[in-house]
Protein backbone atom coordinates (compact mmCIF):
# COMPACT_ATOMS: atom_id res chain seq x y z
CA UNK A 1 0.00 0.00 0.00
CA UNK A 2 1.24 3.68 -1.09
CA UNK A 3 -0.07 6.92 -0.22
CA UNK A 4 0.98 8.67 -3.83
CA UNK A 5 3.18 10.95 -2.49
CA UNK A 6 6.60 10.65 -4.57
CA UNK A 7 9.93 9.95 -2.50
CA UNK A 8 12.36 10.22 -4.68
CA UNK A 9 13.24 10.65 -8.58
CA UNK A 10 15.04 7.65 -9.85
CA UNK A 11 17.21 6.88 -13.02
CA UNK A 12 16.89 4.11 -15.14
CA UNK A 13 20.04 2.52 -15.67
CA UNK A 14 19.17 -0.80 -17.64
CA UNK A 15 16.62 -2.41 -19.25
CA UNK A 16 18.23 -6.59 -19.63
CA UNK A 17 15.38 -8.06 -21.87
CA UNK A 18 14.48 -11.38 -19.56
CA UNK A 19 11.31 -13.13 -21.86
CA UNK A 20 8.72 -12.85 -21.31
CA UNK A 21 9.29 -9.33 -19.53
CA UNK A 22 12.57 -7.28 -18.24
CA UNK A 23 14.71 -6.66 -15.44
CA UNK A 24 14.70 -2.93 -14.89
CA UNK A 25 17.85 -1.48 -13.18
CA UNK A 26 16.78 1.92 -11.50
CA UNK A 27 19.67 4.22 -9.44
CA UNK A 28 18.43 6.00 -7.07
CA UNK A 29 20.61 6.58 -3.28
CA UNK A 30 17.28 7.70 -1.17
CA UNK A 31 15.20 4.45 -1.42
CA UNK A 32 18.40 2.26 -2.08
CA UNK A 33 19.85 2.90 1.51
CA UNK A 34 16.97 0.60 3.34
CA UNK A 35 15.95 -1.35 0.41
CA UNK A 36 15.78 -5.22 1.30
CA UNK A 37 15.07 -8.10 -1.22
CA UNK A 38 11.02 -8.53 -1.64
CA UNK A 39 10.55 -5.14 -0.71
CA UNK A 40 8.02 -3.62 -2.00
CA UNK A 41 8.21 -0.17 -4.29
CA UNK A 42 6.28 2.08 -6.64
CA UNK A 43 7.54 2.51 -9.97
CA UNK A 44 5.28 5.56 -11.52
CA UNK A 45 2.66 4.37 -9.66
CA UNK A 46 3.20 0.28 -10.11
CA UNK A 47 3.79 -1.99 -7.63
CA UNK A 48 7.41 -3.83 -8.30
CA UNK A 49 9.31 -5.83 -6.19
CA UNK A 50 13.00 -5.62 -5.35
CA UNK A 51 14.83 -8.39 -6.74
CA UNK A 52 18.40 -7.20 -6.43
CA UNK A 53 19.92 -4.34 -4.41
CA UNK A 54 23.90 -2.71 -4.31
CA UNK A 55 24.91 0.32 -3.31
CA UNK A 56 22.59 2.47 -5.00
CA UNK A 57 21.24 0.53 -7.40
CA UNK A 58 17.66 -1.49 -7.34
CA UNK A 59 16.15 -4.33 -9.79
CA UNK A 60 12.84 -5.15 -10.58
CA UNK A 61 11.20 -7.88 -12.90
CA UNK A 62 8.40 -6.82 -14.94
CA UNK A 63 6.45 -9.51 -16.49
CA UNK A 64 4.30 -9.55 -20.05
CA UNK A 65 1.52 -8.51 -18.04
CA UNK A 66 2.74 -5.46 -16.37
CA UNK A 67 4.65 -3.96 -19.06
CA UNK A 68 1.13 -4.24 -21.23
CA UNK A 69 -1.09 -2.34 -18.91
CA UNK A 70 1.19 0.30 -17.99
CA UNK A 71 3.77 2.24 -19.42
CA UNK A 72 6.49 0.87 -17.83
CA UNK A 73 7.28 -0.90 -21.59
CA UNK A 74 8.17 2.35 -22.76
CA UNK A 75 11.00 3.68 -20.28
CA UNK A 76 14.04 4.13 -21.70
CA UNK A 77 17.60 4.53 -20.36
CA UNK A 78 17.82 7.61 -18.49
CA UNK A 79 14.34 8.05 -17.94
CA UNK A 80 13.35 9.28 -14.86
CA UNK A 81 10.77 7.30 -12.76
CA UNK A 82 8.76 8.01 -9.71
CA UNK A 83 10.21 5.91 -6.53
CA UNK A 84 7.94 5.38 -3.31
CA UNK A 85 8.51 3.20 -0.64
CA UNK A 86 5.03 0.95 0.50
CA UNK A 87 3.64 2.46 4.14
CA UNK A 88 4.13 1.10 7.25
CA UNK A 89 1.89 0.73 10.30
CA UNK A 90 1.61 4.29 11.61
CA UNK A 91 2.86 6.49 8.97
CA UNK A 92 1.01 9.54 7.95
CA UNK A 93 -1.04 9.78 5.45
CA UNK A 94 -0.69 13.07 2.79
CA UNK A 95 -1.81 11.63 -0.30
CA UNK A 96 -4.68 8.80 -0.14
CA UNK A 97 -4.53 5.44 -0.30
CA UNK A 98 -3.25 3.59 -3.66
CA UNK A 99 -2.70 0.27 -4.60
CA UNK A 100 0.20 0.44 -6.74
CA UNK A 101 -2.53 -2.00 -8.97
CA UNK A 102 -2.45 0.19 -11.95
CA UNK A 103 -6.20 0.38 -13.60
CA UNK A 104 -5.34 1.55 -17.20
CA UNK A 105 -3.07 4.31 -19.21
CA UNK A 106 -4.29 7.11 -20.24
CA UNK A 107 -2.14 9.93 -22.19
CA UNK A 108 -2.07 13.75 -21.61
CA UNK A 109 -3.81 15.74 -23.84
CA UNK A 110 -3.76 19.20 -23.03
CA UNK A 111 -0.86 21.28 -20.72
CA UNK A 112 -2.15 24.59 -19.86
CA UNK A 113 1.16 26.19 -17.80
CA UNK A 114 0.79 30.04 -16.30
CA UNK A 115 3.84 31.11 -14.42
CA UNK A 116 5.53 27.87 -12.87
CA UNK A 117 1.76 26.40 -12.23
CA UNK A 118 -0.34 23.88 -14.59
CA UNK A 119 -3.63 22.50 -15.58
CA UNK A 120 -3.13 19.75 -17.39
CA UNK A 121 -6.45 17.72 -19.02
CA UNK A 122 -5.66 13.64 -19.74
CA UNK A 123 -7.52 11.31 -21.77
CA UNK A 124 -8.81 8.19 -20.35
CA UNK A 125 -10.79 4.66 -20.66
CA UNK A 126 -14.59 5.85 -20.72
CA UNK A 127 -14.68 2.85 -18.27
CA UNK A 128 -12.59 4.53 -15.82
CA UNK A 129 -15.51 7.68 -15.54
CA UNK A 130 -17.73 6.03 -12.98
CA UNK A 131 -14.79 5.84 -10.41
CA UNK A 132 -14.26 9.65 -10.84
CA UNK A 133 -15.44 12.70 -9.11
CA UNK A 134 -14.45 16.33 -8.77
CA UNK A 135 -12.55 16.62 -5.87
CA UNK A 136 -11.82 13.51 -5.48
CA UNK A 137 -8.23 11.38 -5.92
CA UNK A 138 -6.62 10.06 -8.84
CA UNK A 139 -2.62 8.81 -8.82
CA UNK A 140 -1.22 9.85 -12.30
CA UNK A 141 2.57 7.64 -12.05
CA UNK A 142 1.99 7.10 -8.72
CA UNK A 143 1.60 10.63 -7.67
CA UNK A 144 -1.80 11.50 -5.61
CA UNK A 145 -3.67 14.36 -7.19
CA UNK A 146 -7.05 16.32 -6.65
CA UNK A 147 -9.40 15.76 -9.75
CA UNK A 148 -10.82 19.32 -11.25
CA UNK A 149 -13.09 18.75 -13.65
CA UNK A 150 -14.36 15.15 -15.24
CA UNK A 151 -15.74 14.57 -18.26
CA UNK A 152 -16.57 11.58 -20.23
CA UNK A 153 -13.29 10.63 -21.67
CA UNK A 154 -10.53 13.34 -20.04
CA UNK A 155 -10.32 14.70 -16.66
CA UNK A 156 -8.50 18.11 -15.08
CA UNK A 157 -5.79 18.37 -12.42
CA UNK A 158 -4.25 21.19 -11.41
CA UNK A 159 -0.33 21.27 -10.22
CA UNK A 160 1.68 23.39 -8.36
CA UNK A 161 5.04 23.89 -8.65
CA UNK A 162 6.45 21.63 -6.29
CA UNK A 163 5.03 18.85 -7.64
CA UNK A 164 5.82 19.82 -11.23
CA UNK A 165 9.58 19.92 -10.07
CA UNK A 166 10.08 16.82 -7.64
CA UNK A 167 8.16 14.53 -10.41
CA UNK A 168 8.42 13.26 -13.68
CA UNK A 169 4.80 15.01 -14.71
CA UNK A 170 7.03 18.06 -15.17
CA UNK A 171 8.52 16.36 -17.93
CA UNK A 172 5.00 15.44 -19.65
CA UNK A 173 4.48 16.47 -22.86
CA UNK A 174 1.34 16.25 -25.03
CA UNK A 175 0.43 12.41 -26.26
CA UNK A 176 2.67 11.41 -23.27
CA UNK A 177 1.39 7.75 -21.48
CA UNK A 178 0.54 8.01 -18.02
CA UNK A 179 -0.20 5.23 -15.08
CA UNK A 180 -4.30 5.56 -14.00
CA UNK A 181 -4.73 4.87 -10.70
CA UNK A 182 -8.42 5.55 -9.25
CA UNK A 183 -9.55 5.65 -5.84
CA UNK A 184 -9.98 2.10 -4.37
CA UNK A 185 -12.93 3.57 -2.41
CA UNK A 186 -14.62 5.21 -5.63
CA UNK A 187 -14.55 1.12 -6.61
CA UNK A 188 -16.07 -0.09 -4.10
CA UNK A 189 -18.86 2.00 -4.54
CA UNK A 190 -19.04 1.76 -8.12
CA UNK A 191 -19.48 -2.26 -7.27
CA UNK A 192 -22.03 -1.68 -4.28
CA UNK A 193 -23.88 0.20 -6.67
CA UNK A 194 -23.24 -1.99 -9.93
CA UNK A 195 -24.94 -4.99 -7.21
CA UNK A 196 -27.27 -3.00 -6.37
CA UNK A 197 -28.56 -2.82 -9.49
CA UNK A 198 -27.97 -6.27 -10.91
CA UNK A 199 -29.90 -7.11 -7.97
CA UNK A 200 -33.36 -5.13 -8.80
CA UNK A 201 -33.05 -6.15 -12.28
Amino acid sequence: MFSGLVESLGIVRQIEPDPPGIRLVVCDKLIASDAQLGHSIAVNGCCLTIVHVESDIIAFDAGSETLGRTNLGKLAVDSCVNLERSLRAGDRLGGHFVSGHVDAVGTLDQRIDDNGWSTFWFRMPASLGPQMVSKGSIAVDGVSLTLVDVEEVRFSVALIPHTLQMTTLGKLKPGDPVNLETDMLAKMVEKQLQSQKESVQ
